[in-house]
């Protein structure tokens, strides 16, 4: 349960940056409340999460598997193209997030 809480926050926090792309420097009302309650739902998930994750673990799930989504929602949603070196990177990010989740004793109270 506490890693579907904080998949549900790493998920409201990619609805909310996408409408941030999509308000246009927050122009359109329909994509900046969008905005605004993805954020805010993304920040109570993330603060239910920490009941059960070290902030430090939390954080790095979640703002990483936060870049790699957005990335590929700005590529299929936006035609935002990627070179190699930002797709190694994001993968190294994701590389990241598996040690911690399969390795290391902290990623749970």
């Amino acid at each position: 349960m506490p890693y579907l809480i904080l998949f549900l926050a790493v998920l409201a926090e990619t609805i909310g940056t996408t409408a941030l792309q999509a308000s246009q420097q927050f122009t359109r009302l329909v994509p900046s409340v969008i905005v605004f309650a993805a954020y805010s739902a993304a920040f109570v998930l993330l603060g239910i999460a920490l009941k059960y994750f070290p902030v430090g673990v939390a954080y790095a799930i979640w703002s990483g598997l936060g870049i790699v989504l957005i990335a590929v929602i700005g590529y299929l949603v936006f035609d935002q193209r990627l070179d190699l070196p930002a797709v190694l990177g994001m993968a190294m990010i994701l590389g990241g997030i598996l040690v911690v989740h399969l390795f290391s004793a902290t990623a749970t109270h």
